[in-house]
């Protein structure tokens, strides 16, 4: 069974920059094609913002987060990250990675950013963000 424990978020002020980890424990290579990061703001939906295929070479984001949020996978390590810059007040959420499976759309495969498609998920790290 595959667990994660999600560190480093903070209380920061708007355009600061935080580095989000995620450890995993349990085998998911081979298993889970995908890893993410999710987020929930009180009174909203759970938000995909970034993937990554367990290669480690292709990522997706959600539009909002394009160019400030970086994702990365150490597989040795069995570790993710998420680095964000320029944070924002609306980025204020709890941040928790997950994993899922891959896709194929008759071309490729690919990840997701849809909640539903990551079963597996850790407890997560507040993010807040103070204008």
């Amino acid at each position: 069974q595959v667990r994660f424990v999600e560190s480093g978020g903070g209380s920061v002020q708007a355009g600061d920059s935080l580095k989000l980890s995620c450890a995993a424990s349990g085998n998911f290579i081979g298993i889970h094609h995908c890893m993410g990061w999710f987020r929930q703001a009180p009174g909203k939906d759970r938000e995909g913002v970034a993937s990554i295929y367990t290669d480690g070479r292709t990522t997706y984001y959600t539009d909002s987060v394009k160019g400030r949020f970086t994702i990365s996978l150490d597989n040795g390590d069995k570790t993710m990250t998420l680095q964000i810059n320029s944070l924002k007040p609306e980025d204020t959420a709890t941040y928790s990675c997950a994993a899922g499976n891959r896709f194929y759309n008759g071309r490729e495969y690919y990840c997701s950013l849809r909640s539903v498609d990551y079963p597996y998920n850790g407890q997560g790290t507040q993010v807040t963000v103070s204008s």
